[in-house]
């Protein structure tokens, strides 16, 4: 089994807001701008720019319940998953992502991935709270 961290954020936007917002992948670059520099839909594919060069994310599909889901392709052909949820938190929602660290990584190199997304997420509410 793999360890796992999820990460979280609340923000106060409502529930379709932030859905609409970081379910676009064409977004990605304004609210993960230290890992996707530009993205592009190629033939279905979601491909992107990154900070180590062309990575696929594979999405999950439009729906009501909040999923954001997302698989990630990186350059050396490794694949992983990400689990990621918008839900209610009061008048609010909450960002959810859980992180596995996959059997390559270091443990300093999960503590820089988890403080990477934490580092995304808190900029994805600094974005949509001022829209």
């Amino acid at each position: 089994m793999m360890m796992s961290r999820t990460i979280s954020v609340s923000i106060s936007a409502s529930p379709e807001q932030v859905y609409e917002f970081a379910g676009n992948p064409a977004n990605l670059p304004k609210w993960a701008p230290g890992f996707v520099l530009s993205i592009a839909n190629r033939d279905g594919q979601w491909i992107a720019e990154t900070t180590i060069g062309e990575v696929t994310f594979n999405f999950a599909q439009q729906n009501p319940f909040g999923v954001l889901d997302h698989g990630v392709t990186l350059p050396s052909g490794e694949s992983f998953f990400n689990p990621m949820r918008v839900v209610a938190n009061g008048q609010g929602r909450e960002v959810l992502c859980t992180l596995f660290q996959r059997p390559s990584m270091t443990a300093a190199e999960f503590d820089r991935d988890t403080k990477a997304v934490l580092s995304d997420l808190e900029k994805l509410k600094a974005v949509i709270e001022v829209l």
